[in-house]
Protein backbone atom coordinates (compact mmCIF):
# COMPACT_ATOMS: atom_id res chain seq x y z
CA UNK A 1 0.00 0.00 0.00
CA UNK A 2 1.09 3.64 -1.03
CA UNK A 3 2.59 5.41 2.16
CA UNK A 4 1.28 9.10 2.75
CA UNK A 5 3.63 12.21 1.74
CA UNK A 6 4.60 14.85 4.36
CA UNK A 7 4.09 18.11 1.97
CA UNK A 8 5.02 20.17 5.52
CA UNK A 9 5.52 20.65 8.83
CA UNK A 10 6.05 23.36 11.30
CA UNK A 11 5.79 23.57 15.23
CA UNK A 12 1.43 24.23 14.77
CA UNK A 13 0.53 22.22 11.79
CA UNK A 14 1.45 19.09 9.31
CA UNK A 15 0.21 18.46 5.84
CA UNK A 16 -0.03 15.22 4.32
CA UNK A 17 -1.10 14.26 0.73
CA UNK A 18 -2.83 11.34 1.58
CA UNK A 19 -3.06 7.93 -0.01
CA UNK A 20 -6.71 6.35 -1.57
CA UNK A 21 -7.39 3.25 1.29
CA UNK A 22 -5.91 5.34 4.22
CA UNK A 23 -8.55 6.02 7.13
CA UNK A 24 -8.19 9.74 8.52
CA UNK A 25 -8.61 8.43 11.93
CA UNK A 26 -8.68 4.95 13.62
CA UNK A 27 -11.21 2.40 12.74
CA UNK A 28 -13.41 1.18 15.95
CA UNK A 29 -14.07 -1.98 14.66
CA UNK A 30 -11.19 -3.24 12.47
CA UNK A 31 -7.64 -1.62 13.69
CA UNK A 32 -6.40 -2.82 10.57
CA UNK A 33 -6.97 -0.63 8.28
CA UNK A 34 -4.28 2.18 8.05
CA UNK A 35 -5.00 5.62 9.60
CA UNK A 36 -3.00 8.33 9.22
CA UNK A 37 -3.24 10.05 12.98
CA UNK A 38 -1.50 6.54 14.00
CA UNK A 39 1.18 6.95 11.28
CA UNK A 40 1.75 10.55 11.84
CA UNK A 41 1.60 10.09 15.34
CA UNK A 42 4.38 7.14 15.33
CA UNK A 43 6.53 9.79 12.54
CA UNK A 44 6.50 12.99 14.35
CA UNK A 45 4.47 12.88 17.58
CA UNK A 46 0.87 13.75 19.05
CA UNK A 47 -1.31 15.22 16.40
CA UNK A 48 -4.89 16.55 16.73
CA UNK A 49 -7.92 16.10 13.82
CA UNK A 50 -9.20 19.01 12.19
CA UNK A 51 -10.91 17.52 9.30
CA UNK A 52 -10.99 14.32 7.57
CA UNK A 53 -11.65 13.02 3.64
CA UNK A 54 -13.20 9.44 3.15
CA UNK A 55 -11.01 6.42 3.08
CA UNK A 56 -10.92 6.26 -0.32
CA UNK A 57 -10.86 9.92 -1.50
CA UNK A 58 -6.85 10.96 -1.93
CA UNK A 59 -5.42 14.31 -1.40
CA UNK A 60 -4.88 16.97 0.93
CA UNK A 61 -4.91 16.32 4.90
CA UNK A 62 -4.14 18.94 7.58
CA UNK A 63 -3.51 18.18 11.45
CA UNK A 64 -2.82 20.47 14.27
CA UNK A 65 0.20 19.96 16.20
CA UNK A 66 -0.51 21.45 19.13
CA UNK A 67 -4.09 22.58 21.14
CA UNK A 68 -4.19 26.30 20.18
CA UNK A 69 -3.71 25.57 16.35
CA UNK A 70 -6.02 23.03 16.47
CA UNK A 71 -8.50 25.43 18.23
CA UNK A 72 -7.58 28.27 15.51
CA UNK A 73 -8.33 26.24 12.33
CA UNK A 74 -11.01 24.64 14.17
CA UNK A 75 -12.80 27.67 13.65
CA UNK A 76 -11.78 28.36 10.31
CA UNK A 77 -13.16 25.16 8.90
CA UNK A 78 -16.71 25.91 11.44
CA UNK A 79 -16.96 29.62 9.91
CA UNK A 80 -16.46 28.52 6.76
CA UNK A 81 -13.50 30.46 5.53
CA UNK A 82 -11.11 27.23 4.56
CA UNK A 83 -11.91 26.64 0.41
CA UNK A 84 -11.52 23.09 -0.45
CA UNK A 85 -10.87 22.02 -4.05
CA UNK A 86 -11.35 18.87 -5.52
CA UNK A 87 -10.41 17.08 -8.49
CA UNK A 88 -13.02 14.51 -9.80
CA UNK A 89 -13.50 12.21 -13.02
CA UNK A 90 -17.55 11.90 -13.39
CA UNK A 91 -19.86 9.70 -15.58
CA UNK A 92 -21.73 11.45 -18.66
CA UNK A 93 -21.35 14.73 -20.52
CA UNK A 94 -22.04 17.67 -18.77
CA UNK A 95 -24.16 20.16 -20.80
CA UNK A 96 -23.00 23.47 -18.05
CA UNK A 97 -19.09 23.95 -18.22
CA UNK A 98 -19.84 25.14 -14.62
CA UNK A 99 -22.59 25.31 -11.94
CA UNK A 100 -23.41 24.90 -8.64
CA UNK A 101 -25.04 22.60 -6.35
CA UNK A 102 -26.59 24.03 -3.82
CA UNK A 103 -29.24 21.39 -2.16
CA UNK A 104 -29.36 19.94 1.14
CA UNK A 105 -27.93 16.80 2.65
CA UNK A 106 -29.38 13.96 5.14
CA UNK A 107 -28.83 10.56 6.06
CA UNK A 108 -30.45 8.12 4.11
CA UNK A 109 -33.60 6.32 6.45
CA UNK A 110 -33.03 2.54 4.43
CA UNK A 111 -28.95 2.75 3.74
CA UNK A 112 -26.89 2.71 6.89
CA UNK A 113 -23.81 4.79 6.34
CA UNK A 114 -25.58 6.33 3.00
CA UNK A 115 -26.69 10.27 2.59
CA UNK A 116 -29.06 11.78 -0.08
CA UNK A 117 -30.14 14.75 -1.22
CA UNK A 118 -33.50 15.97 0.94
CA UNK A 119 -35.26 19.25 1.76
CA UNK A 120 -35.07 18.60 5.14
CA UNK A 121 -31.49 17.71 5.54
CA UNK A 122 -28.33 20.06 6.30
CA UNK A 123 -27.21 22.70 3.93
CA UNK A 124 -24.63 21.57 1.19
CA UNK A 125 -22.72 24.05 -1.09
CA UNK A 126 -21.02 22.42 -4.36
CA UNK A 127 -19.50 24.49 -6.81
CA UNK A 128 -18.09 22.59 -9.86
CA UNK A 129 -16.41 23.58 -13.53
CA UNK A 130 -15.47 21.29 -16.04
CA UNK A 131 -12.07 20.75 -16.52
CA UNK A 132 -11.88 17.94 -19.61
CA UNK A 133 -15.08 16.51 -21.16
CA UNK A 134 -14.45 12.57 -22.53
CA UNK A 135 -16.69 10.61 -24.28
CA UNK A 136 -18.29 8.73 -21.41
CA UNK A 137 -16.85 10.88 -18.61
CA UNK A 138 -15.49 14.45 -17.26
CA UNK A 139 -12.50 15.74 -15.30
CA UNK A 140 -13.42 18.14 -12.77
CA UNK A 141 -12.96 20.42 -10.51
CA UNK A 142 -15.03 21.08 -7.62
CA UNK A 143 -15.05 23.74 -4.45
CA UNK A 144 -17.17 22.99 -1.86
CA UNK A 145 -18.42 25.52 0.62
CA UNK A 146 -19.91 23.05 3.19
CA UNK A 147 -18.06 19.50 4.66
CA UNK A 148 -21.04 17.11 4.50
CA UNK A 149 -20.55 13.51 4.49
CA UNK A 150 -20.40 12.38 1.19
CA UNK A 151 -21.01 15.58 0.27
CA UNK A 152 -19.52 15.64 -3.52
CA UNK A 153 -20.78 11.96 -4.12
CA UNK A 154 -24.27 13.02 -3.05
CA UNK A 155 -24.48 16.11 -5.34
CA UNK A 156 -22.77 14.46 -8.83
CA UNK A 157 -25.07 11.60 -8.35
CA UNK A 158 -28.21 13.36 -7.52
CA UNK A 159 -27.25 15.57 -11.01
CA UNK A 160 -27.20 12.31 -12.68
CA UNK A 161 -23.37 12.23 -12.96
CA UNK A 162 -21.67 9.61 -10.21
CA UNK A 163 -18.19 9.60 -9.90
CA UNK A 164 -16.58 6.66 -11.80
CA UNK A 165 -16.17 3.46 -9.48
CA UNK A 166 -18.35 4.52 -7.10
CA UNK A 167 -19.75 1.72 -4.89
CA UNK A 168 -21.84 3.43 -3.08
CA UNK A 169 -23.23 5.99 -5.13
CA UNK A 170 -22.40 4.46 -8.53
CA UNK A 171 -22.06 1.18 -10.40
CA UNK A 172 -19.23 0.60 -8.80
CA UNK A 173 -17.62 -0.92 -12.02
CA UNK A 174 -13.52 0.12 -12.61
CA UNK A 175 -12.51 2.09 -15.22
CA UNK A 176 -10.80 -0.14 -18.03
CA UNK A 177 -8.39 0.85 -21.22
CA UNK A 178 -10.80 -1.39 -23.37
CA UNK A 179 -14.05 0.87 -22.55
CA UNK A 180 -11.98 4.19 -24.97
CA UNK A 181 -9.20 2.58 -27.01
CA UNK A 182 -9.93 1.14 -30.01
CA UNK A 183 -8.39 -2.35 -31.48
CA UNK A 184 -7.40 -2.87 -28.01
CA UNK A 185 -5.59 -6.25 -27.31
CA UNK A 186 -5.56 -8.04 -24.33
CA UNK A 187 -1.43 -9.10 -23.31
CA UNK A 188 -1.05 -12.67 -23.64
CA UNK A 189 0.33 -12.24 -20.21
CA UNK A 190 -2.51 -11.32 -18.94
CA UNK A 191 -6.01 -13.53 -18.30
CA UNK A 192 -7.95 -10.42 -17.74
CA UNK A 193 -7.57 -6.76 -18.31
CA UNK A 194 -6.54 -4.71 -15.55
CA UNK A 195 -8.32 -2.12 -14.21
CA UNK A 196 -6.81 1.80 -15.35
CA UNK A 197 -8.87 2.92 -12.21
CA UNK A 198 -10.85 0.89 -9.12
CA UNK A 199 -11.24 3.19 -6.49
CA UNK A 200 -13.79 5.90 -5.91
CA UNK A 201 -12.46 9.00 -8.55
CA UNK A 202 -12.12 11.76 -5.89
CA UNK A 203 -9.14 13.84 -4.75
CA UNK A 204 -8.57 16.29 -2.53
CA UNK A 205 -6.33 18.99 -4.31
CA UNK A 206 -5.85 21.61 -2.13
CA UNK A 207 -6.98 23.88 0.89
CA UNK A 208 -6.64 27.38 1.41
CA UNK A 209 -7.59 29.96 4.12
CA UNK A 210 -6.52 33.59 5.42
CA UNK A 211 -3.05 33.77 7.40
CA UNK A 212 -2.56 35.68 10.57
CA UNK A 213 -1.43 38.82 8.35
CA UNK A 214 -4.56 38.38 5.97
CA UNK A 215 -2.81 37.09 2.95
CA UNK A 216 -3.88 33.76 1.79
CA UNK A 217 -2.32 30.38 2.76
CA UNK A 218 -2.67 27.34 0.27
CA UNK A 219 -2.00 23.98 0.68
CA UNK A 220 -1.85 21.59 -2.43
CA UNK A 221 -1.72 18.14 -3.33
CA UNK A 222 -0.03 16.52 -6.28
CA UNK A 223 -2.54 14.67 -7.97
CA UNK A 224 -2.63 11.09 -6.94
CA UNK A 225 -0.41 8.61 -8.94
CA UNK A 226 -3.46 6.48 -10.49
CA UNK A 227 -5.13 9.08 -11.32
CA UNK A 228 -2.50 10.67 -12.97
CA UNK A 229 -1.58 7.67 -14.84
CA UNK A 230 -5.53 7.30 -15.70
CA UNK A 231 -5.90 10.67 -17.35
CA UNK A 232 -2.55 10.34 -19.24
CA UNK A 233 -4.23 7.23 -21.22
CA UNK A 234 -7.55 8.59 -21.65
CA UNK A 235 -5.59 11.87 -23.19
CA UNK A 236 -3.79 9.47 -25.40
CA UNK A 237 -6.69 7.33 -26.57
CA UNK A 238 -9.70 8.70 -26.09
CA UNK A 239 -11.62 10.96 -28.52
CA UNK A 240 -14.97 13.42 -27.86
Amino acid sequence: MTTPQIIHTDTDLIIVNKPAGWLSIPDRHDPSIPCLKNWLSEQVGPVWVVHRIDRDTSGIHLFARNAASHQHLNALFESRRVAKEYLALAKGNFTETKGTFDQPIDEHPGHPGKMRVYRTGKPAITHYEVVEQFHSFAVLKLIIETGRTHQIRVHLQNAGHPLLCDELYGDGQPLLLSQFKKKFNLSTKDEQERALLSRLALHAHSISYDGPTDHIIRWEAPLAKDLEVTLKQVRKWSKR
